[in-house]
């Protein structure tokens, strides 16, 4: 962590340490597979590093990260639907059932050697009907976007990250969301000086 202020000392040392002791999961995987008849390409936004070789999510031997207690993660897919305009194409497998995809959760628990595996299919119920937290994560991706000046950043811009960011400021409590949209507007300061 890098800590360059009172807020920041805070959240690292004091809200996020004790997670940082107490692994509840050890060596977890996460695998997406979309439905052929849903998708027709997909691309992870984010995580370039640390992809798997498919044949290594079954394999206990290989390692993976661990999780803490209150950890969470999250993992953002852009899907072009099938019919849709596709400008890169991701490897689709076939499911073989008509949800949109199936994530695939393996973990070892803390004192085990041993994987668990978990699979939940989710259907897309086309709507926008989604919470304030993924709006804020969404946003959170978008400005990665702009900052890498991706060559899918598409037209995403810093008022529409802005947007995006306050849409999902309910659950700010300690402030850290009203602080991602201030480096966002100092970001935007930057790039009209440029």
């Amino acid at each position: 962590a890098y800590i360059d202020n009172l807020q920041e000392a805070n959240r690292v040392l004091v809200g996020e340490f004790g997670a940082t002791l107490h692994t509840v999961a050890k060596d977890v995987k996460l695998q997406v597979e979309f439905n052929p008849a849903q998708v027709q390409a997909y691309r992870l936004v984010g995580y370039e590093s640390r992809l798997l070789k498919d044949e290594d999510f079954n394999n206990d031997a290989k390692d993976a990260g661990d999780m803490g207690a209150g950890h969470t993660v999250t993992a953002f897919y852009e899907v072009i639907p099938v019919g849709g305009k596709n400008t890169y194409a991701g490897k689709v497998k076939p499911t073989g059932s008509d949800e949109l995809l199936t994530v695939k959760l393996r973990y070892k628990a803390p004192d085990k050697d041993v994987s668990r595996k978990i699979e939940l299919p989710f259907v897309d119920n086309k709507g926008n009907n989604v919470s304030s937290d993924f709006r804020f994560a969404s946003a959170v991706a978008m400005f990665g976007q702009l900052l890498r000046d991706s060559d899918f950043k598409g037209e995403a811009t810093y008022d529409k990250v802005i947007s995006l960011a306050k849409q999902g400021l309910d659950h700010d409590d300690k402030g850290y969301r009203r602080e991602f949209v201030r480096l966002v507007e100092a970001a935007k300061g930057i790039q009209q000086e440029n």
